[in-house]
């Protein structure tokens, strides 16, 4: 997962990496990532898609100040909607967002071992993911296969939201997020580090009508 300059071992929202980018607060990174989803929208990014070898090469130790966990949808990708360089996020990426252990342990390394002190949960319109959930649900007929995990796991919003909702679909994207969300703050090793305030987990939600990002409440 990379040299961390952390000492193995240390706890979810121990001691920073030194030369923590974007001011080494949950605020200040927030900030930061909104700030480069603003130049995105403008159409005048910093970095933008024109990154090289000798770019990646001059990243030298990785010091990010986020974790973004998306969709694997390919009109998402989110180095570059938050335009953002080598070394400056960590990315995960999986069908609807949905957690496994595999995600939750990398995101804890993360924290624990980057120091990165946000963490953001980032679902989009007109989700595949969420889309097949409902579909589902509806047909009352489960997939076969691992799909049927992330089923299971979009279900409960799904849900909640109202099968029988005509706007299910919507509603269910962003109550997925939310409950991505309290998952990622009840966990073990980042309910401590959430509490004292030295990391945040937020969610938000990816326009791809306009490129634009915005938060989603918690409640």
């Amino acid at each position: 997962m990379g040299s961390s300059g952390a000492t193995p071992g240390t706890p979810a929202g121990g001691p920073s990496a030194p030369g923590r980018q974007a001011g080494g607060t949950p605020r200040a990174a927030l900030a930061e990532l909104l700030a480069g989803n603003r130049r995105f929208v403008s159409g005048q990014p910093v970095h933008g898609h024109d990154v090289t070898a000798a770019a990646a090469a001059a990243s030298g130790d990785q010091q990010p100040y986020a974790v973004v966990l998306g969709c694997i949808d390919s009109r998402v990708p989110l180095e570059a909607i938050f335009d953002q360089t080598f070394g400056a996020i960590c990315v995960i990426r999986t069908g609807g967002h949905v957690l496994d252990r595999a995600v939750c342990g990398s995101i804890e390394y993360v924290v624990g071992q980057l120091g990165v002190p946000l963490v953001m949960v980032l679902g989009h319109e007109r989700c595949g993911a969420v889309g097949a959930a409902v579909d589902a649900l509806r047909a009352g007929e489960r997939p076969g296969g691992s799909l049927s995990h992330l089923v299971d796991e979009i279900a409960p919003a799904v849900i909640e939201a109202g099968l029988d909702d005509p706007a299910v679909h919507p509603l269910a994207i962003r109550r997925h997020v939310r409950r991505t969300v309290r998952t990622l703050r009840d966990d073990d090793l980042l309910a401590g580090p959430v509490a004292a305030g030295r990391v945040a987990v937020v969610g938000g939600l990816y326009d791809l009508a306009t490129g634009e990002v915005a938060l989603v409440d918690p409640a």
